[in-house]
């Protein structure tokens, strides 16, 4: 990738091409339970290079606006939420969920100049969403499965990961990886464990690539050896700008990742389990809380992992030699975070050596990069269809003469009323 590619890829502050790109979808902020409380506390939320302040007003609405009051510069983190808004504790200028200035003690005139940056809000699957574009923009909401099923049927968990969105998500779009980093996890874990799916992604980690281009993104086909008469199709599913969904294990939740830039240099990356068929049992909902499968354990009061980079991310060397961790690094995310940050905060991209099993995560930079250099021309941006989100990964045993194509064309689109596809 060149230089001039790759710094265009990789910055998301404001007034940068990317993050022009990236605000004109809804962008995942915080967990709802962050701010559950109406006139609770505040919280601070960095995204995109841009530092807010988010908070749950007195009637129940998130508001998501600047985290500096337009007098002084002092921080509403300090403020007081009450009475539908925040009131900054330097001198009581109040701001609504929307940027409003409502009071100015000292000046009640000057209400209308003071107004600071607010972004519209909604909820989704216990997440709270924020449009950060021009106003009039805004999209659909987003339409992604998981997004819209009950709150029995889902998981979701957000950990901090220190380093650039870019290389945090292509480790998603690779599916190539499960063969190694994940060889022996997938066996232990109580999220994959006992699965045919393992003995298949195990015996072959020769993966040949069938992509295709679609309204939302990208599908890949990843396909291995499955029984003599069969390949093994892990069809993975990239929904631009940052969405990943994954192939589930035996019959085990799906599960699906989101990639958020915090600034350049670290970024949210938003993992999520869920069951359309049904609500997910104690079981498996005690296990993500534990940190399980694509989940992990925090260290306290953060969203920071508990293996991370200032531990090595707690190697086992023994584990390693014993073929009990691959990378001697245990837990599926933090195995995946542990090589993506080694890459430093931003991936020197200039010295990489791509190979064909790369060639989906090429295409996804250049979609990327494509849209965010013809949007400063004036060009509308990609999948802004929330409908053609209406996707799902799967893992599935087909015939060697099967075109996995038109599989997927009947049975991972539209209405999602087909049952769930896993080995």
């Amino acid at each position: 990738m060149n230089k001039e590619m790759a710094e265009t890829l990789v910055r998301t502050g404001p007034g940068t091409p990317m993050g022009n790109l990236m605000r004109r979808y809804w962008v995942p902020v915080l967990l709802a339970s962050e701010v559950a409380e109406p006139d609770g506390p505040p919280v601070r939320a960095q995204i995109l290079d841009e530092k807010l302040l988010a908070f749950r007003n007195s009637d129940g609405k998130v508001g998501l606006i600047d985290e500096f009051c337009s007098h002084r510069g002092a921080s509403l983190y300090f403020g007081r939420n009450e009475e539908n808004g925040i009131r900054c504790a330097y001198h009581g200028l109040k701001f609504a969920i929307d940027g409003r200035c409502v009071d100015v003690p000292s000046a009640p005139q000057a209400c209308k100049h003071m107004a600071i940056k607010g972004y519209p809000c909604i909820e989704r699957a216990g997440v709270v969403w924020a449009y950060m574009g021009p106003k009039g923009k805004e999209p659909a909401p987003p339409a992604v499965e998981w997004c819209n099923l009950p709150p029995s049927h889902v998981f979701v968990s957000k950990r901090l990961q220190e380093c650039n969105y870019l290389q945090a998500m292509e480790g998603g779009i690779d599916t190539s990886h499960v063969s190694y980093v994940h060889r022996f996890e997938v066996d232990e874990d109580p999220m994959h464990e006992g699965t045919k799916a393992n003995e298949y992604i195990k015996a072959d980690g020769n993966v040949i690539f069938e992509i295709e281009s679609a309204p939302f993104g990208l599908t890949l086909y990843g396909r291995r050896n499955g029984e003599p008469d069969s390949y093994y199709w892990r069809v993975t599913q990239w929904l631009f700008p940052w969405f990943t969904l994954i192939p589930p294990f035996g019959d085990h939740a799906l599960g699906g990742h989101v990639w958020v830039p915090i600034d350049d240099h670290q970024c949210w990356a938003w993992s999520i389990n869920f069951r359309p068929d049904r609500p997910l049992s104690e079981e498996e909902r005690c296990h993500m809380q534990e940190g399980k499968g694509i989940h992990c354990p925090y260290v306290s009061g953060t969203f920071r992992p508990l293996a991370n980079k200032d531990n090595d991310y707690l190697i086992d060397r023994r584990a390693q030699k014993e073929k009990r961790a691959y990378s001697g690094v245990f837990g599926i995310a933090m195995q995946d975070a542990s090589l993506q940050e080694s890459m430093g905060p931003i991936q020197d991209h200039a010295k990489e050596k791509l190979l064909p099993t790369d060639r989906a995560i090429v295409m996804a930079r250049r979609m990327l990069y494509e849209a965010a250099t013809a949007m400063q021309d004036g060009a509308t941006p990609p999948a802004l269809d929330a409908d053609a989100q209406r996707v799902r990964a799967a893992g599935v045993l087909l015939d060697r003469k099967v075109k996995p194509q038109e599989w997927a064309k009947t049975h991972l689109t539209g209405g999602l009323d087909q049952p769930v596809y896993s080995i």
